[in-house]
């Protein structure tokens, strides 16, 4: 026992001290009498961790015994407790994806320009190789399964809610770039491509899928088509901000591009859910339940809700700002920082009724700037680019980590070189020949140069994968036979997950690759 080596020790010191008497074996002695009690201390207080021992404690030097239920030194000694001076390291999920992001978003800044305007290569193609060079498919520091606790459906909302807050900033922040009254102002234009521009884009592109897709039933083709209908407001920004952009690309251009982008990736929902309940209802008399739907959920619900909501909401924003700021009861910091904060609450709310929270956003934008006050205000402030950058690259980054890379090449639907020309076909044909025939009817688009501009960068972004997973959330909860999803919903979702995101990485890499071409021959 260390306990009887201590008293034995003592003893001698005793002995030697008084044999020896000198001042500095005196003070020897009272030093070893000290670190014996401190011991002793030390064993009285991890009673609680041994079994009853015999502990003796040297007190001015004579051993007294206790009945205690201490642990020996020499048991304490014996646990593994690790080497001294060695630190523990936390390689947490948490910590190598905070260290990445940052580290990616921080070199990524460092020549950002360089990339943006003198390459035209889009941050959404860099997030998105940097995406896939960090997921498990390579360096396996982002690990998306593991977030969602190995469940694929729960891996699924991460992703179907981290596009809906994206989209809900992007869309209210876009409505606060146009003009005053600017809807109002340009509804001929809109009104032809939100209306005959979106119906051909969705019909084409459903003519190409359902003639590419082994099997498919045209159904399928117009949900699928759905998804990749809207023009995503995120890489249509890319595509009109920059300097390249001011000064090639008319003024006007530039904002009928943002307004269709932000309008009609919220009017996706009639065109996904036309096919969806007819696909739902595919039994006789089926048709007139599912056209009830469309008219009754659809558009009433949905759609005309989520416009009275995003004007209700944008206006009272609007007042309570003005009056906040009139009397000075807000700083500078949470002026700036409004709209985006009116996302959120957008989202949150319209997402609990159920409307389309993605519509409301960009309404609410418009209402809340229709005086042009905060738009003039904020115009010189870089906030909320910032905030809008920073957002464009983590989506775009937990594209590239989620992306279903290997089925590309191997599933039981379409082979890889018909998913080769099916992206080509839908990015000839899915919105150039709509372009082509209503653009002396849109004054915007002057020439017919700039109508192939417009007709190529018509981009499949966000709003593609975010209507995929409205998609896929409603069959496994609607088309469901004894519990489980039936064989025509199982088909249509391994469809869906492979033509859409595949399409929607062709569109990322075309826009970001093909910019400095289409600019140069086409501006």
């Amino acid at each position: 026992m260390l306990s009887e080596s201590a008293v034995i020790l003592a003893e001698k010191i005793d002995l030697f001290t008084s044999v020896n008497s000198t001042p500095q074996l005196g003070h020897l002695s009272e030093i070893a009498r000290g670190a014996f009690k401190f011991a002793s201390a030390i064993q009285a207080l991890a009673a609680f961790r041994s079994a009853p021992a015999e502990v003796e404690c040297v007190s001015a030097g004579h051993p007294q015994q206790w009945n205690q239920s201490l642990p020996s030194l020499d048991t304490l000694a014996e646990e593994p407790v690790g080497k001294p001076g060695m630190p523990t390291l936390a390689v947490t999920n948490f910590n190598v994806v905070c260290a990445t992001l940052g580290g990616f978003i921080t070199l990524f800044g460092l020549v950002s320009y360089l990339f943006k305007e003198q390459f035209y290569l889009s941050e959404a193609l860099i997030s998105l190789l940097a995406g896939v060079t960090f997921s498990p498919h390579a360096a396996n520091l982002i690990k998306p399964i593991d977030y969602a606790l190995g469940s694929r459906e729960a891996l699924d909302d991460i992703t179907l809610y981290f596009s809906r807050l994206v989209l809900g900033v992007q869309l209210v922040l876009a409505g606060v770039q146009l003009p005053s009254r600017y809807l109002l102002k340009e509804w001929k234009s809109l009104s032809l491509l939100l209306g005959p521009g979106m119906l051909g884009m969705w019909i084409c592109s459903s003519l190409v899928i359902f003639a590419l897709v082994p099997k498919l039933p045209f159904l399928h083709a117009l949900a699928i088509a759905a998804c990749i209908t809207p023009t995503d407001p995120v890489l249509s920004n890319s595509i009109v901000k920059g300097k390249f952009a001011d000064k090639n690309i008319p003024r006007p251009l530039q904002r009928i591009i943002i307004a269709e982008s932000g309008a009609n990736d919220g009017l996706g929902y009639p065109f996904l859910f036309f096919a969806m309940y007819l696909i739902q209802y595919n039994e006789a008399g089926g048709a007139r339940k599912a056209m009830g739907l469309w008219f009754g959920e659809t558009w009433g619900y949905t759609i005309l809700l989520s416009v009275v909501y995003g004007v209700a909401v944008g206006w009272v924003a609007k007042e309570l700002l003005h009056w906040a700021e009139e009397n000075r009861y807000i700083d500078r910091e949470s002026f700036l920082v409004f709209a985006v904060a009116l996302a959120l609450f957008i989202i949150g709310t319209c997402g609990m009724i159920g409307s389309d929270d993605v519509l409301a956003c960009f309404i609410a934008g418009n209402v809340f700037t229709i005086d042009d006050w905060f738009r003039l205000e904020t115009l010189d402030d870089s906030l909320q680019p910032t905030i809008d950058m920073l957002l464009n690259l983590s989506v775009f980054m937990w594209f590239g980590a989620v992306c279903p890379w290997p089925i590309f090449l191997n599933n039981n639907i379409i082979p890889i070189y018909r998913l080769i020309g099916l992206g080509i076909l839908v990015l000839l044909f899915r919105r150039l020949p709509v372009v082509f025939a209503m653009h002396r009817y849109i004054h915007q688009i002057e020439e017919f140069r700039q109508a192939a501009f417009v007709g190529f960068f018509g981009p499949i972004g966000v709003s593609a994968i975010f209507y995929l997973y409205v998609s896929l959330e409603y069959v496994r909860r609607n088309l469901i036979v004894d519990g489980t999803v039936r064989e025509d919903g199982e088909r249509l979702i391994e469809t869906m997950y492979i033509v859409v995101w595949f399409l929607t990485i062709c569109s990322i890499v075309s826009v970001a690759t093909l910019g400095s071409l289409i600019y140069s021959f086409l501006l």
